[in-house]
């Protein structure tokens, strides 16, 4: 799970990048080619709650990786680089970093504050790229079409697609508007189009500045307010330090928290655990994902001798007090393979191999 930060430059992505990750990654770096990793555990007050009800010996916390992605735009829809392009179709969504923030001693690229433009210019880029790719493949289909060699049916199959994917952003619409059955999401699916990538917009703010209103395209997306540099400066304080300082501005929670789980939600993903006295553990999965794909996640042992799961709902087990007593209460249940896990799933499996 791979998200990378995007943006124009001078727009703060890597102090968000630093913020998530409590780095220190020089922010000055414009006009550099340069990618930095990290991986931010998901925050999530039932891993806590779990770890004090069991009081378990180890936490292990649901993760993702972010990846701040230098050199993107220069505020003109363009042909991205090979190597940038790379990087980038292997990302499994976005985070864009958009400037809302006045500061004369760092101008902007395009000389003015104007998030829903660089929104709009943003999207503009990565449409173009993936148009680039889908005309190029639609001449490589008319051309095997012409020369034959390959099975007609197959071509056309694959021109209808590749023609309705161009229709739509010819239309100045991103791919991941488009609904596709299985056998067109396989026959896409090494391709790395850009925008059928899931977004985040991050609204980089300064402090105490106002959400601007945000209108055209931008306004489609889950947007999230922050104000990067303070964000970046509490990350990076001791942890009883950051506690006082929030408590001393009101703060319930810093709002990276907030975006770390909204990025989460971004791809898709749900949290399940297992739980006992020797570890709470927070394991990934897609949403609608089965109770042997759960055991599959866990290990591939378990995945193959699959039995069936005992299945009980965090709420119900928190509700209940104590596992006798979800039991005497009917919450705790047996699935079998159909089954589809559930967000916040306490999931036991049995197998046998």
């Amino acid at each position: 799970m791979r998200l990378g930060i995007i943006g124009l430059p001078q727009s703060g992505k890597t102090t968000i990048f630093n913020a998530l990750t409590r780095a220190s990654q020089p922010t000055d770096s414009a006009g550099k080619m340069e990618i930095h990793t990290g991986v931010v555990d998901v925050p999530d007050q039932r891993v806590d709650r779990l770890v004090e009800f069991y009081s378990a010996r180890k936490t292990v916390r649901a993760k993702v990786t972010y990846v701040d992605i230098a050199g993107l735009g220069s505020g003109n829809a363009g042909a991205i680089s090979g190597s940038l392009l790379n990087q980038l179709s292997q990302m499994d969504g976005f985070i864009h970093v958009v400037r809302c923030f006045e500061d004369e001693n760092v101008a902007h690229v395009l000389s003015s504050i104007d998030p829903a433009r660089d929104i709009a210019n943003m999207d503009a880029e990565l449409l173009l790229n993936d148009q680039i790719k889908i005309e190029s493949k639609l001449e490589r289909l008319h051309d095997d079409g012409r020369k034959g060699g390959r099975d007609k049916i197959e071509i056309e199959r694959e021109t209808k697609l590749f023609e309705k994917l161009n229709d739509t952003l010819l239309h100045e619409q991103p791919l991941r508007t488009l609904v596709l059955d299985d056998e067109e999401e396989r026959l896409i699916q090494g391709y790395g189009f850009l925008t059928r990538k899931p977004m985040l917009v991050v609204l980089n703010l300064s402090e105490g500045q106002a959400v601007p209103s945000i209108t055209g395209s931008g306004a489609n997306y889950r947007l999230i307010p922050l104000q990067g540099k303070i964000e970046m400066e509490i990350a990076q304080l001791p942890e009883e330090e950051a506690e006082i300082f929030l408590q001393e501005y009101g703060i319930e929670e810093p709002g990276l928290s907030r975006m770390i789980r909204e990025s989460y939600e971004l791809l898709g993903l749900l949290s399940f655990f297992t739980a006992g006295e020797k570890e709470v553990h927070a394991w990934t999965v897609h949403t609608g994902a089965t109770a042997p794909e759960a055991a599959g996640t866990i290990h591939s042992d378990m995945l193959q001798g699959f039995i069936r799961a005992e299945v009980i709902a965090y709420d119900d087990l928190m509700d209940a007090g104590s596992m006798a007593e979800a039991r005497n209460r009917g919450k705790l249940r047996l699935e079998g393979k159909n089954y589809v896990v559930q967000d916040g799933d306490i999931v036991e499996i049995r197998f046998n191999i």
